[in-house]
């Protein structure tokens, strides 16, 4: 499961996933509750970037007496089920996830390390996601986004993150072809059996990649 990735600069968002870059800064890492872009469909036959909160329900938003929860990933499995991911699974609020990688624990040394999870070639790429709205008391409206996973207790490469024992998980990487498919799609069980595929690991790579002091509090939406 991610809880941790890289989004991408503005100038990526604009020369690689076509979109205008939305208003504010975002850090240079994601983790729960940071504020990150995802794209969404605009309803003309483009996309939209808008700017979330990354978890699909913000700590901000659980009521005063429930114990906090996590919802920075959705498991494709039972997302149609689960109280927070169900309304918008069914309405068909679809997102991309821009990512330049993500980060995941390797226990193969025999204590976990964080490793670095992106494209063979450095490409950006993006997650399915599904995103929602939130009325604010001031009338305004702010989103939250959660990423979508699938098993990959087979996968060449996610299958090797985790600790020894656990089930294997990977986010969902679309192809850059599907992107617009993804996020038109109005069929929960089409997107279902269709989208929520692993992508291929020699397309992939993996790579010990240590936090490093500061890292996440440096911003990427610069050019």
């Amino acid at each position: 499961m991610c809880v941790n990735y890289i989004p991408p600069s503005l100038r990526t968002l604009v020369d690689f996933f076509h979109v205008d870059p939305p208003e504010g800064d975002w850090k240079a890492e994601a983790y729960k509750d940071y504020a990150a872009p995802f794209i969404i469909a605009d309803g003309n036959g483009g996309r939209r970037a808008l700017m979330g909160s990354y978890g699909m329900v913000p700590r901000r938003k659980i009521p005063e007496g429930v114990k906090p929860f996590d919802t920075m990933n959705a498991r494709l499995e039972t997302i149609g089920e689960k109280r927070s991911y169900k309304g918008a699974w069914h309405r068909g609020l679809f997102c991309l996830v821009p990512c330049m990688g993500f980060f995941e624990p390797c226990y193969e040394t025999g204590k976990a390390m964080r490793w670095q999870i992106g494209m063979a070639d450095g490409a950006p790429f993006a997650v399915a996601g599904l995103w929602r709205p939130w009325k604010e008391p001031d009338g305004g409206v702010s989103y939250s986004f959660t990423q979508i996973t699938v098993n990959a207790d087979q996968h060449p490469l996610l299958s090797r993150m985790h600790k020894p024992g656990d089930e294997k998980r990977s986010l969902i990487i679309l192809p850059e072809a599907l992107y617009d498919d993804w996020l038109n799609c109005k069929d929960p069980e089409l997107a279902r059996n269709v989208y929520g595929r692993l992508y291929p690991a020699e397309l992939m790579r993996g790579w010990p990649d240590p936090k490093h002091p500061g890292a996440e509090v440096g911003q990427t939406s610069l050019f």
